[in-house]
């Protein structure tokens, strides 16, 4: 370690990963960033940026970026099988002070943010970590063998940091029953501020406007547990499970399945007794995901802005600084993901009845 500045590698170029890379770069730490895709993917729901991981993209300069690529989404409206309308609920929290942005783009704003004062390797890879107490000795799939103070995986709820370091993943996920598949399909819509949903027991499909190009959502509950990377078997479960679903199902359904670039993947939640383990730590969906239901990328914002603040708060006590990191985030993870139950029962409801008399309170709710 050089002065007060921490040697840092990143894994994953995500929210979580970019936003820790802009923040630590900007402190002064030296960062180096891994990401195995060969660019930002763009697939994926539009995401929320609120709360605390607002005032921490208002910090990096990113705001004005974010703003011009948000979408105008300010509700969500439930349709019956002829479309019409029968339920709504706004879709923010604060007018001011919150936007909804294509995980894209979100993405590629905040590697933009960090590029100057952070290193980035794409199309690359960890192949092994070799910790002890002054550091980790890191293998790359494809560049030369580096020694870092610390290594954070921020790679995902497939995280390969975890794996590597904590076990299997199997130990730490639990599969809440769901999966969500989305894709962008550019159908024309009538409003660019408004999403449209349709249920029936245990399904969703909703039509996003994204900005200019529109993108289909499906969510669905199922007691079948397939391999999100096998695509011959979650083309056939979301046949099977949408096949008698009314609205504009099968022309979506169609259009999904033709589409080059879509994001099939389980509602699952990770649970770890420790986000450490010595000089290896776990950020945003690695550590704590809630996946579609948890505020997930304003949680990993708010995530990357505060192991950045204990690092640089204690750069010379890792120990420390990794504790005090998981403390406070946690405090803010715990409950998002005890919310999943309730934000799974409004968009997914079990049954007609429990459509029914979603639909209803939501209209009790709209006249107060």
């Amino acid at each position: 370690m050089a002065g007060d500045g921490l040697t840092v590698l990143i894994s994953g170029a995500g929210i979580a990963g970019a936003s820790l890379a802009a923040l630590l770069g900007r402190s002064g730490h030296r960062v180096t960033v891994v990401e195995r895709d060969q660019g930002v993917r763009s697939s994926g729901n539009p995401v929320d940026v609120r709360g605390a991981a607002y005032e921490v993209a208002e910090r990096l300069g990113v705001m004005p970026r974010l703003k011009d690529a948000a979408t105008k989404v300010r509700e969500l409206i439930f349709v019956d099988d002829a479309g019409r309308r029968v339920a709504s609920m706004r879709t923010r929290q604060s007018e001011d002070r919150e936007v909804e942005v294509p995980r894209a783009d979100l993405s590629s704003i905040l590697i933009d943010a960090g590029r100057s004062d952070a290193e980035f390797l794409f199309d690359d890879m960890i192949t092994q970590l070799n910790p002890d107490d002054g550091g980790v000795d890191v293998i790359f799939d494809r560049v030369t063998p580096r020694r870092f103070d610390l290594v954070v995986g921020a790679d995902g709820i497939h995280s390969a940091v975890r794996r590597l370091t904590f076990g299997p993943e199997a130990d730490f996920a639990q599969h809440l029953g769901m999966y969500v598949a989305t894709a962008k399909l550019g159908l024309p819509l009538e409003r660019d501020d408004t999403v449209i949903m349709h249920n029936e027991p245990d399904t969703a499909v909703a039509l996003h406007p994204g900005t200019g190009s529109s993108g289909v959502a499906f969510m669905f509950r199922t007691t079948v547990q397939i391999d999100h990377r096998n695509t011959e078997a979650t083309q056939q479960l979301l046949k099977n499970t949408y096949r008698s679903v009314g609205w504009r199902t099968p022309e979506l359904l169609s259009a999904y399945l033709a589409a080059d670039d879509v994001y099939f993947d389980s509602v699952t939640r990770i649970r770890m007794g420790s986000w450490s383990r010595g000089r290896v730590t776990l950020l945003g969906d690695a550590a704590s995901c809630v996946s579609l239901f948890g505020d997930g990328s304003s949680s990993a914002i708010e995530g990357a802005a505060t192991l950045a603040a204990t690092l640089t708060g204690s750069p010379r006590d890792i120990p420390t600084a990794l504790a005090r990191y998981e403390s406070a985030h946690r405090a803010v993870t715990r409950p998002r993901q005890r919310g999943v139950w309730i934000a799974s029962h409004l968009l997914i409801p079990r049954s007609r009845s429990g459509i029914v008399l979603r639909d209803r309170a939501l209209r009790i709710v709209g006249r107060r």
